[in-house]
This record gives structure tokens, sequence and C-alpha cells, in this order.
């Protein structure tokens, strides 16, 4: 579910992650066949260095940041000249888009999609990133796709802070995704779960019926609503027009500091318990590293 494709042969083993109030890095190593952290580091940004946005530019200083980043990767040990990227979910719009028929050839399918989002585009989709990952298919062939849409001059300003600090960032992807990568990589259930990141200026719940998503929604911190609120609208919706049954697991993502209490306001409300999603605030790094481990 990237938003662009690596396009070398190998996978990297470090991933950043900006967001409004920090800028961390990961990485990985593979022990026994499975990703472990080997190396972490975090450091604060000064306060309006980012602000994640969908339609309007998020850095007023992109070099600001690019110190940051070079800063934290050095802690890591070594240099590296290429990493992921995960950017926070408000600058991506992420849509679940049905299709009675699919067209055989990927030109195409591009297509209908891009008409598709225009339609509720907060900005020219001439002016966009796109990446369109396969959901849920029907018995009568029809298919759910997954679409991830960015303004590029706005990743564009993620991966310049990176080159900055002279590590090339062949790869984008939103925070959420490498959450539900770092629980996938354990081996996803078979029945529907449910995931819930907190981070700093966001709120996503994420409904995921077996390795296929079926719904996603992000709140940025300064809209209206609770997170109880988005949980229960998100609980309706999964009864009413998902054909839901109930999860068979619920999991919390983010720093502990933000999780803490959204945890126990998590299982009263849905009366089960909720798990915390391994290694907090750096699941999104792990996800996307393990994804691409296990893709090259």
């Amino acid at each position: 579910m990237s938003l662009l494709d690596w396009l070398a042969a190998a996978p990297p083993d470090v991933a950043v992650a900006i967001d409004r109030g920090h800028v961390a890095a990961a990485r990985l190593d593979w022990r026994t066949g499975r990703p472990v952290v080997a190396a972490e580091a975090i450091e604060a940004l000064p306060a309006g260095a980012v602000t994640p946005a969908l339609a309007a530019l998020n850095m007023p200083d992109t070099g600001a940041v690019g110190a940051v980043v070079a800063r934290v990767l050095g802690q890591l040990g070594g240099r590296p000249s290429r990493v992921a990227l995960v950017v926070p979910d408000p600058v991506v719009k992420v849509s679940l888009i049905r299709l009675e028929k699919v067209p055989q050839r990927v030109a195409d399918l591009r297509e209908i999609v891009r008409w598709q989002v225009k339609k509720s585009s907060p900005f020219p989709v001439e002016q966009a990133v796109l990446s369109i990952s396969p959901g849920e298919a029907s018995a009568d062939g029809g298919r759910e796709f997954v679409v991830a849409l960015a303004r590029e001059d706005v990743i564009r300003q993620y991966e310049q802070a990176c080159a900055m600090a002279r590590a090339h960032a062949g790869l984008v992807d939103v925070a959420t995704f490498g959450v539900v990568g770092s629980l996938l990589a354990g081996g996803a259930p078979s029945s529907d779960w449910l995931v819930v990141h907190v981070a700093e200026s966001f709120t996503t719940v994420a409904v995921m019926r077996g390795d296929r998503l079926i719904f996603f929604r992000t709140r940025s911190d300064d809209s209206e609503g609770s997170l109880g609120d988005l949980i229960h609208q998100t609980a309706m919706y999964y009864e009413d027009r998902l054909q839901g049954t109930g999860f068979s697991h619920v999991w919390l993502a983010g720093a502990e500091a933000l999780t803490a209490e959204v945890q126990r306001d998590l299982e009263a409300r849905l009366s089960m318990r909720v798990e915390a999603v391994p290694a907090g605030h750096l699941a999104p790094l792990v996800g996307v590293l393990a994804r691409e481990g296990k893709a090259a």
C-alpha cells in the first residue's frame, strides 16, 4: 500500500517518519525470519516546522526539517544513502473505490480511478501522486481498490527533507499503512480486526478483513468531534454497511504517552480487550520495512 514504489532491487533497512512534532528513524534487522529493531532515534521538531495537511504545503522551511532528519539518521550508526519515508496520515487522502468490472490494462485502471477520485479531490488530480492497491474481490467479478492520493509538491517537501540529509527516499508510505504492515508481518487474522492509530497530529481507524483493508478514516487533531465519536461512527458503519459481525482483535498504536488513557476508553466502549501494537510509536517504521523486506 505504498504511495510511491521502491525502484531499486534491494529494499532499504532504514525508515524515517516525519510528523508535526518530531522526526523518528529506525534500522531493521531480520533474525530467524522476523523483523527486529536494531537501532532507533527520535528528535523533537521546532513548533510550526511541520503542519500535516492535504491541500497545503506542510513545511515553511524544509531545510530546518532536513537538519533534524540528518541528526536523527546520524544517531543510528552509519549514514544510510537510501531510506523508506513515512508521512503522517493527514497528508494523504485514502479512499476505497469499487469497480464492477476491472480493466485488464493497468493504464486503463489508473485512468478510471483518476476519474473517480477527481470528483472528491480538494486539488487537481493532475498535481497528485496516486497509488492503487487491490482490496476485497467479490464473487461477481468486481473488486474494491485502496486508493491513496496526495499533492505531489507536498510529498516532495518530505522527500527533500531527507535529501538534505543525503538520504534518498525512494519509497513513501502512510503512517497507518505502516502500522497495519507491522501487524500483518506477524500473521493476519482471517476474521475482521480494528486498528486505532493515535499520533501527534491525527487519529486514524482502519478496519481489516483478513489482510484486506475495508475501512479507513483519519481525523486531524484540529477536527471537530472526539475519538469516541469516531469509534462510534466506525462501529455503526461497520455493522450497517460492511456486514460486520464483530472484531476478533482491536489493536492500538502510538506513543505510550498518547495511548494510555485511550486504551482504557476503547476497552470500555467496545467491551473487549484492546492490545497495544508492538514497537509502539515505531510501528509505522517497522511495518514499511518489514513489508519491503519480505517482498524482496
